[in-house]
């Protein structure tokens, strides 16, 4: 049995109310959706079409904090 990997997702939402979510570790692994629910699956699916493209992923990142800045 492959082993699963563990990825942050980072979700923010549009002005037009769409949620977008991207997968730091993964460049350009990014997707987005009207509903959380939707969201998720297709999160999953970008991660695995992200990863079967590049097989040479090694490790993961982790999470330490997400920041806002006003400039």
């Amino acid at each position: 049995m492959k082993t699963k990997r563990r990825f942050t997702v980072v979700i923010e939402q549009d002005e037009a109310g769409f949620y977008v979510a991207t997968v730091p570790a993964l460049p350009g692994c990014h997707t987005q959706a009207k509903t959380l629910d939707t969201l998720m699956k297709r999160v999953r699916e970008v991660i695995q079409l992200c990863l079967a493209e590049d097989d040479s992923f090694g490790g993961t990142l982790e999470l330490v904090g997400i920041q806002q800045i006003s400039v």
